[in-house]
C-alpha cells in the first residue's frame, strides 16, 4: 500500500490582498486534502511505492503547480500526472528547493 501525502506549499513572495489570500489558502489546502483522498484510491494495490509526498502550490499567476518530491516508480509518477491533468494543474518548473530528489 502507498502513503500518500500532498502537502499545500504557501509561497511567502505571493501576497494578494489578506482576503484574498485566506480564500486562496483554504482552497489550495482542500485542492491538497482531494488530490491525496483520490491518489490514495487510485495507488491502493501498489506495492512497487511505499510513499509518495507531492508538494502543491499557486505559480505567479496563480495556477496552481505540482511536483513529485521523493523517488517513486514511473507508473506512479504518470498516475499523478493524469490526476493532476483532470484536476488542470501544471506541473512544477524552476526552483529546485523543494526538490529533495536532485540532493543526491
Amino acid at each position: 500500500m502507498t502513503t500518500v501525502t500532498v502537502l499545500a506549499i504557501i509561497e511567502p513572495d505571493l501576497k494578494p490582498a489578506p482576503p484574498l489570500s485566506k480564500v486562496m489558502n483554504e482552497r489550495l489546502s482542500r485542492f491538497a486534502t482531494e488530490l491525496q483522498d483520490s491518489l490514495t484510491k487510485e495507488l491502493i494495490e501498489n506495492r512497487n511505492c511505499e510513499d509518495l509526498v507531492i508538494y502543491i502550490s499557486y505559480n505567479s499567476k496563480y495556477a496552481v503547480r505540482w511536483k513529485i518530491v521523493n523517488d517513486v516508480p514511473s507508473a506512479v509518477e504518470s498516475e499523478v500526472a493524469r490526476q493532476c491533468a483532470k484536476l488542470g494543474f501544471i506541473i512544477w518548473k524552476g526552483s529546485e528547493i523543494y526538490n529533495f530528489k536532485s540532493r543526491e
